[in-house]
């Protein structure tokens, strides 16, 4: 396995700049291209949207075909769309971009969360808190590389040099011995008539149990109190008397406590040996711990109070998501892992492009502290689905 835990950690950091890039390079976007905020938004559209049927297909064929041509093509694919988008001239080849970039990273995405809990070993909790913890500095670092590079190099030449970075991962998956995680379903698939007849049962089965949609549910209401946070977090801290520079560095210092909160729990979980039904509590206590932060933003007062929500925030939010992934993974067999991640982030997309929407137009009609009471909402539909968990078997 020497190549396989590299080739994890740099397709974990190609997802984290994933999430991270089109907010960076929207405004050099945005004049090349003399875009509205409506076109914009259109393409940050567009990349959400594709990316739900795209995941959810890619499931299919990674438990088809294994893990390794998915990272290889995923990544040459990447790097392809990030040449696309450098060298758009028209609106409509940004969006041809856009959208390739988009299937691109769900491929890696669905690909890089079960083979990183083969490749850092120790329990689910330690080996997705500390995938999601190299993932988070891919998103963090991303914004800083791309100001760096706008600073000396043109649009086209700074996103062509990202294309280069993006292909790393698929050389070190295509020089990688996949072979060593065959006994975990990660390697090569076996013959494709197996597989068939093995295919259909597993679906049913998979479909059928309620953990997978407990899960599905948790990701569905807590991808709202990210995307709301990352959002609105600057305006909330100006409303509440911060400065623009002031607040800027608190979104950042939210990141990095987000971050850092997963680190800290991947170290713990090892530690301690956190057990499955353990892993289940934690996602519970997050889950409190997200609805009194909430109610802290919507009814407290002063700037200090504002400044301490937004990092309480941080160590919150942080550990939810991978100990979702390690519930989802520690429960299903490796043969149905790629559609079991397919599943869930194609259903549990649909908050993230929903739920931000309705807490926007809320806030255009109140404030954005009052927006805050649907994040509220979504945190106590979070902490509900966090309970059924914890009652099932």
């Amino acid at each position: 396995m020497s190549l396989v835990q590299p080739m994890t950690i740099a397709t974990l950091l190609a997802g984290g700049m994933g999430v991270a890039l089109l907010g960076s390079v929207k405004v050099a976007l945005a004049a090349k291209l003399r875009m509205d905020e409506a076109r914009v938004g259109g393409l940050i559209s567009a990349f959400g949207i594709a990316m739900i049927p795209v995941i959810l297909s890619v499931g299919f064929v990674t438990d088809l075909v294994g893990k390794q041509p998915v990272v290889v093509g995923g990544g040459v694919l990447l790097a392809v769309s990030l040449v696309v988008l450098g060298s758009a001239a028209t609106y409509a080849m940004a969006l041809v971009g856009v959208i390739l970039f988009s299937a691109a990273w769900a491929a890696l995405v669905n690909v890089v969360n079960p083979m990183a809990a083969i490749a850092f070993g120790g329990s689910k909790a330690y080996s997705m808190n500390l995938a999601c913890f190299y993932f988070g500095v891919g998103a963090f670092v991303t914004p800083l590389g791309i100001r760096l590079l706008l600073r000396r190099l043109s649009l086209a030449k700074a996103l062509w040099l990202l294309a280069v970075a993006a292909l790393v991962p698929a050389a070190l998956a295509a020089g990688a011995d996949f072979s060593s995680l065959a006994s975990t379903g990660g390697g090569q698939a076996t013959p494709v008539a197996t597989e068939a007849t093995a295919a259909a049962p597993g679906l049913a089965s998979l479909l059928r149990d309620p953990i997978l949609w407990l899960c599905t549910l948790g990701l569905l209401f807590y991808g709202p109190l990210e995307a709301a946070t990352g959002a609105w977090t600057t305006t909330y801290l100006s409303d509440r008397g911060v400065g623009a520079s002031a607040a800027s560095g608190l979104l950042s210092a939210f990141w990095l406590t987000y971050t850092a909160s997963r680190l800290v729990t991947a170290l713990a979980a090892e530690a301690i040996g956190l057990s499955p039904a353990n892993e289940r509590m934690l996602i519970l206590a997050c889950g409190l711990a997200a609805v009194a932060v909430l109610s802290g933003v919507v009814w407290g007062r002063g700037r200090a109070m504002a400044v301490a929500m937004v990092l309480a925030a941080g160590l919150a939010f942080g550990p939810i998501f991978p100990t979702i992934m390690a519930v989802l993974l520690g429960h299903f067999p490796a043969s149905l892992h790629g559609r079991a991640v397919g599943v869930l982030f194609a259903v549990g997309a649909i908050g993230t492009a929903t739920i931000p929407v309705a807490m926007g137009a809320y806030a255009k009609r109140t404030s954005v502290q009052r927006g805050f009471l649907i994040a509220i909402g979504s945190a106590v539909a979070l902490t509900a689905a966090a309970v059924a968990l914890v009652a099932q078997p």
